[in-house]
């Protein structure tokens, strides 16, 4: 077996190959050049989708080519691929925007730099846009449509499923789509291989068939294990909601708290899946005696470092372990975590506590503190608050000038006094 794939084998990625035998032959000849696509249909990627862009990291550091395709044009319609509604459409301008915000999001996993490192392939991205928006309807029909069944499509079971619950023609029509980027970028580029994840399985058949009827060339798919946690939740979703890469949208210091608090089951596979570091370093974690708290912490570092940095990694682990110590937390402790900043004016005239809560992450709305407050788990300082009619004001500060707000026992929340 080629080693780059037996690395994806061995890391756990790996559901399924159109001809693993060939694909792996093929690799071992020439350094290929291979794809993977993003619909950008939100500003931001969360850790779910990110699987196939681990799997690109491994696959360019052992010399092969990747492409990031950003679906500009496919994201105008939607994928019915392991979906149970019909997406919500977006304006250009939306998909424009989004488009940008997620190039910097794989460029912490895929080296796009012009002069990769010695031994790494070459990593472009693409947009779909450029050639999907400007075709001729007709003329597609006849040169792309008549080479598909729709008995075929029918087969699939992304299609099934959504059968039943009423799939649009806009999004029959996604299929074909995806099967034409596929034959676009192996004319152009030289593109052999797509991967993705398992849902994907039909639009990559069919890609690769695409090709074969028009230009005869023999190319590959290769499918990825679709992640799940061993409590049987989705991959990538938390309490507060989707783990988004957008440091905006879910916070370095949640981000590294969602990775430190993941299952003991699941921890050696993520170290695997979600990180760089060597199978054999990951082994150490598995012996007989070794803490699965320290391969926890080494599993969120590692996951907030490659996508946050380094810094704002240090700055979550330092506050999440002066949190766990239930130490008087320092300035340093403090940097890590998710805030707001509020006014002194305001403080002094008091600030309802439901109102100060439901502005952070820890209760979305009113309502939510208020059942937090009556549970017991509302907590300012070493405050718990009883009373949903308490009134925050300048005697609950700490020593700091701040305050810290807690939900349970694992949730912290820094409010800042300008």
């Amino acid at each position: 077996m080629n080693t780059a794939l037996q690395t994806l084998i061995d890391r756990g990625f790996i559901k399924a190959c159109t001809d693993f035998d060939a694909l792996s032959d093929l690799m071992d000849k020439e350094k290929i050049t291979f794809y993977v696509g993003a619909d950008p249909t939100g500003r931001s990627l969360h850790i779910g989708h990110m699987v196939p862009f681990f799997a690109m990291h491994h696959l360019q550091k052992a010399g092969h080519n990747p492409i990031a395709l950003v679906g500009g044009g496919t994201a105008m319609i939607g994928d019915p691929s392991g979906k149970t509604e019909m997406r919500k459409m977006l304006t250009p301008e939306q998909v424009q925007e989004n488009c940008k915000s997620i190039k910097a999001q794989l460029g912490t996993v895929v080296d796009f730099s012009e002069h990769p490192k010695d031994g790494m392939g070459k990593a472009i991205m693409l947009n779909n846009a450029d050639w999907l928006t400007d075709l001729n309807y007709i003329t597609f029909l006849r040169d792309i449509g008549r080479h598909f069944s729709v008995n075929r499509m029918l087969s699939f079971e992304s299609y099934k499923q959504r059968l039943e619950r009423g799939l649009s023609f806009i999004e029959f029509n996604y299929q074909l789509l995806q099967s034409y980027d596929f034959y676009i970028l192996n004319q152009e580029h030289g593109c052999k291989l797509q991967i993705g994840g398992d849902d994907q399985w039909g639009n990559i058949v069919s890609g690769i068939e695409l090709i074969r009827r028009m230009n005869g060339a023999q190319c590959y798919g290769l499918t990825f294990n679709l992640i799940t946690r061993s409590d049987g939740h989705k991959m990538g979703k938390s309490e507060k909601g989707a783990v988004f890469l957008d440091p905006e949208l879910f916070s370095p210091y949640d981000f590294y708290q969602y990775w430190r608090n993941v299952n003991d089951d699941d921890v050696i596979k993520f170290l695997k899946l979600f990180t760089f570091l060597s199978l054999e370093e990951i082994a150490q974690y598995e012996k007989d005696g070794v803490n699965i708290n320290e391969a926890k912490e080494r599993l969120a570092y590692e996951q907030t470092k490659i996508i946050h940095g380094v810094d704002e990694a240090e700055k979550a682990r330092v506050a999440a372990k002066a949190m766990f110590k239930g130490a008087d937390l320092g300035q340093e402790g403090r940097e890590g975590m998710p805030s707001i900043t509020i006014t002194a004016s305001e403080l002094e005239s008091g600030i309802p506590v439901l109102d100060l809560f439901s502005r952070t992450d820890l209760a979305a709305t009113n309502s939510d503190a208020r059942r937090l407050v009556a549970g017991g788990g509302a907590w300012i300082g070493d405050t718990r608050i009883d009373d949903p009619r308490t009134v925050i004001d300048e005697k609950y500060l700490d020593a700091f000038g701040e305050m810290i707000l807690r939900a349970g026992k694992k949730r912290y929340f820094r409010i800042i006094i300008a």
